[in-house]
């Protein structure tokens, strides 16, 4: 019986993160993004706005990796290999985002791929 609720937290998660995504891009960022006196870092405001997207969407993907550990602790399947395949899935999958959306100047993407990459080793060792 408890499963359902795991499978509950998990379809909520997946739900959330979505909403989070799609409608803070709609009704937050954009709009924000419009306003003139928007701050500048490294001599503009597109480093500042790339890195406040990336941010954004990166806690999407977050609540993404744990609700495939609520699904891995609902199946009964969760073991430490599995939840590092998780958080490694999870990290490379921030890591690439964060590389794709600030073009590769913000220096936290090869941090988190060596955080995935650790993680997705240890799952597969």
């Amino acid at each position: 019986m408890s499963n359902i609720f795991l499978f509950i937290a998990a379809f909520l998660a997946v739900a959330v993160g979505i909403a989070h995504s799609v409608l803070g891009e709609l009704y937050l960022l954009i709009p924000l993004f419009r306003h003139n006196n928007f701050p500048k870092f490294l001599g503009s405001t597109e480093f500042a706005t790339r890195t406040l997207r990336f941010a954004w969407h990166i806690t999407t993907i977050a609540w993404l990796g744990f609700a495939a550990i609520l699904v891995q602790l609902a199946l009964g399947s969760i073991s430490a290999s599995g939840v590092a395949l998780v958080v490694g899935i999870t990290f490379v999958s921030t890591g690439i985002v964060t590389f794709a959306v600030s073009r590769a100047k913000h220096l936290a993407w090869p941090v988190f791929l060596l955080i995935g990459c650790g993680a997705l080793y240890v799952a597969a060792t």
